[in-house]
């Protein structure tokens, strides 16, 4: 766990970084980047309210006055780890330095030397506001700054970027999706849900980072002499036992999963009860689409992150929505075939999961200091003329590709419909999918849900789930013996097919239970029978009329539900089919309904419930794939 946490809390510099650095003495990278850099550790920069943030700042020596790249972090940068020097913090600094920036690498209020409380994006509407106000002002600055980061390093920037404040020159939002509350469709409130449904990465995410209420703190005012001097010895960062997430997330109930692994006590336990709809959603450091966004912004996405559908949603409101000049213009995305934040572990023959997508490197140094350069520097650069607004992979036949727009212009969306004669149960059942709109006949396909024997999680868009999920794509197929897995399958395609965008799924189901929850996964089947997942979401069916209400379920009625979009872009050669499974789970990636219609997080016993998917004239169970028409 202790190596995880150390990878995670460096994965933000890799946007920084342009290689490996040489394997040399960690005190001559400290003299080199002593030579060409001032550095200024542990500065402890004031917030408007009095508390101090640990501040770690790189900047080029001279009078010159040069632009900031700011990184703001609740993971630990001490370039003091265990005792020695780390060199991570220090490659990046000279990588920075040396082209003519100042680095800025700062700790969320609350975390390791920084002061006051944690929360999950700290303040960052105030903190990120100013952070912002005290390096404009420096003399050294040349009142531009950009941000950058992934994941937890990328969160809070869109929410800052709504308060306008006129340093702030671009960003680069990596990985970004636990910062978005809600845009268009989706109301995940910052990747806690999906459909309504939790997400379970963060209960062992919080297990490794949130701060126990009662943990060791440093007396306020400390001097920064101080600061300097201790962090050659404390690093402020607890070590986590060690925990078997495949079985510890089985718990019942979910609001005590933490506890029974006598983790931290911390802002876990204050998190999930709220319900979607929660005005603390709207209190912190969450942006939502009612809040203005006006900074050009290098968005980068990966297919088999836990949000690629959102993060696509919010570059187009962006794009949309924009109001200052240029601001519009200068919104560019890159759409990687990754995991979450793996961009530079692309190679030549690049798996992830268990399915080769071929050779999807990219130069992310040159296109993110092309980036800065252009707009922090004001260097008539080439990076518009070389770059497109969308460059996005298509996994299958394994290419990088561009567009003006995502979703592409040029796309057809085709209605696939759900089809069987009552026994689409497992994929040796009869379940079809086609493009012929079903007749009168209702012949519905009805499975047994037990929230006590959940269908695993195989795979799929996920993170920050320890060992409990193996992200990306997993043959799916022999899962989908289980009877409580409904598997539509389409004929074996004569001629290869490009799906690149939004899927969308309407689907009408009746149940036994007052709730329960719909999922559903989209499949390239390969000619020897393997199924790789694409992507995959959820809908609690007590949100389907929107999640500020709650609705529940009359037994065997019809209704219909529409659930959150998926996203990809994948051709499906001649040989393959398209395959569509659903189920109502899919654990631990999503929480378990416990069908009971009760609050579930504090519920430790289920219901089993019948759920039917209806197909027919009157129920046209319908997925919408973005077929792409070759010019």
């Amino acid at each position: 766990m202790k190596n995880f946490l150390l990878l995670i809390a460096f994965v933000f510099m890799a946007s920084l970084v342009s290689a490996q650095a040489p394997v040399e003495d960690t005190a001559a990278i400290y003299r080199k980047l002593d030579s060409i850099a001032v550095i200024d550790q542990k500065l402890m920069m004031p917030m408007r309210d009095g508390i101090r943030l640990a501040t770690d700042i790189y900047r080029p020596k001279g009078n010159k006055k040069v632009p900031i790249i700011f990184s703001r972090t609740p993971y630990n940068f001490n370039t003091w780890i265990d005792g020695k020097m780390s060199t991570r913090t220090l490659d990046a600094a000279y990588d920075a330095v040396s082209r003519g920036y100042a680095l800025v690498v700062q700790n969320e209020r609350g975390r390791f030397f920084s002061e006051g409380e944690w929360d999950i994006l700290g303040t960052p509407i105030t903190d990120g506001y100013d952070a912002l106000e005290w390096m404009a002002k420096q003399e050294w600055s040349n009142g531009k700054v950009g941000l950058i980061g992934c994941s937890s390093t990328a969160e809070w920037q869109m929410a800052v970027a709504s308060q306008n404040h006129p340093a702030l020159a671009a960003m680069v939002a990596q990985g970004f999706g636990a910062g978005v509350g809600r845009v268009g469709k989706f109301m995940e409130q910052g990747n806690w849900y999906r459909g309504g449904a939790q997400q379970m990465l963060f209960t062992t995410w919080l297990y490794g980072t949130q701060h126990d209420l009662y943990k060791p703190q440093l007396p306020k005012g400390l001097q920064q002499e101080d600061m300097q001097r201790l962090q050659r010895f404390y690093d402020m960062g607890p070590e986590m036992p060690r925990v078997d997430w495949s079985v510890k997330l089985k718990h019942l109930p979910v609001k005590d999963i933490i506890k029974n692994v006598q983790g931290p006590v911390g802002i876990y336990e204050k998190m999930i009860v709220r319900k979607p709809n929660d005005p603390a959603w709207f209190e912190g450091g969450l942006y939502h689409d009612n809040m203005p966004m006006e900074v050009p912004t290098y968005w980068f996405v990966s297919w088999y992150d836990v949000s690629s559908a959102p993060n696509i949603a919010l570059f187009n409101h962006v794009r949309n929505t924009a109001k200052k000049p240029g601001v519009a213009d200068n919104q560019y995305l890159v759409i990687a075939p990754v995991l979450h934040c793996s961009y530079k572990r692309a190679t030549e023959n690049t798996i992830v999961g268990q399915r080769s997508v071929g050779d999807a490197r990219l130069n992310y140094d040159e296109l993110t200091w092309g980036w800065f350069d252009m707009l922090l520097k004001g260097e008539q650069n080439d990076f518009k003329s070389s770059n497109p607004r969308v460059r996005y992979y298509t996994m299958g036949s394994n290419k990088w590709q561009q567009a003006e727009s995502f979703p592409l212009p040029n796309t057809d969306m085709r209605s696939f419909f759900l089809n069987s004669g009552g026994n689409a149960n497992s994929r040796l059942g009869d379940g079809s999918l086609t493009m012929k709109k079903p007749g009168s006949k209702n012949s519905p396909d009805t499975f047994t849900y037990d929230p006590m024997n959940p269908v695993p999680s195989n795979g799929g868009n996920v993170c920050c789930t320890g060992n409990a999920i193996q992200g990306g794509a997993y043959d799916q197929s022999e899962m989908e013996l289980r009877k409580d897995i409904l598997v539509y399958t389409s004929e074996e395609l004569k001629e290869g097919v490009e799906i690149t965008g939004f899927i969308e799924s309407t689907l009408y189901v009746s149940s036994t239970g007052p709730d329960t929850d719909i999922t559903i996964k989209l499949i390239d089947v390969y000619p020897d029978g393997k199924a790789y997942n694409l992507d995959e979401t959820i809908q609690r069916l007590r949100y389907r009329e929107g999640y500020d209400k709650e609705v529940f379920m009359e037994n065997g009625k019809v209704y219909k539900v529409d659930l959150t979009p998926m996203v990809t872009s994948n051709y499906f050669a001649p040989g393959h089919k398209i395959r569509i499974e659903i189920s109502s789970s899919n654990f631990p990636r999503f929480e378990r309904n416990l069908n009971t219609g009760g609050a579930n997080f504090d519920e430790a016993i289920g219901k089993l419930v019948e759920n039917t998917i209806h197909h027919s004239a009157k129920y046209p169970s319908v997925i919408k794939l973005p077929v792409i028409k070759i010019k």
